[in-house]
């Protein structure tokens, strides 16, 4: 598989093994023709899923993950867009399960899929500003909240007796009360 891809791709892809599981690189340009070779010529017909990583301070990488049924390999498909303008083809032409897949990312991570059906919102409530996923999204300060169960042995907030605090093992009961 590896040889078909490097004739195929020669520099314009970066082609790694790890674990039994091939890493294709490829251009933003060239993303649409690495998913079609590797669905047409190298047998991943199944898609299993695509998202977003987010790599300050520049990138976003957007990873696909396919699969040969046939010949039971697994296939990592990946290429990096600009943080400023992250804009990526639609993968939806090639592989039809990669259409719920792109609109998550473009919620979550805010990366446009040009040509995609239908990329609207697909999880967040209404009128949601951001992208959750991005790390220099802040996530909303909630008030700060004691837990009604955080108290300390013998503490009581109705004004029943408070336990006998114990000695640690070995102190003899006459030594009297234990520091506080």
């Amino acid at each position: 598989m590896t040889d078909l891809l490097a004739r195929h791709f020669g520099d314009r892809a970066a082609i790694t093994e790890s674990y039994g599981e091939t890493t294709v690189d490829v251009a933003p340009a060239d993303w649409i023709e690495l998913l079609t070779f590797a669905r047409d010529d190298l047998g991943h017909v199944f898609f299993d899923w695509l998202t977003g990583v987010d790599e300050p301070p520049d990138a976003f990488v957007i990873v696909a993950h396919v699969y040969n049924p046939a010949g039971r390999e697994r296939l990592l498909l990946r290429t990096r867009v600009p943080r400023a303008e992250p804009r990526l083809p639609s993968a939806v032409g090639v592989y039809r399960g990669a259409d719920w897949h792109e609109r998550e990312t473009y919620e979550m991570f805010g990366v446009v899929f040009e040509g995609h059906p239908n990329l609207v919102p697909l999880l967040l409530p209404d009128g949601f500003e951001g992208y959750p996923l991005r790390k220099d999204f802040v996530l909303a300060a909630r008030v700060a909240k004691a837990w009604p169960g955080a108290k300390e042995p013998g503490e009581s907030g109705h004004g029943a007796p408070s336990r006998r605090k114990t000695l640690p093992p070995g102190v003899p009961a006459d030594w009297g009360t234990p520091p506080t």
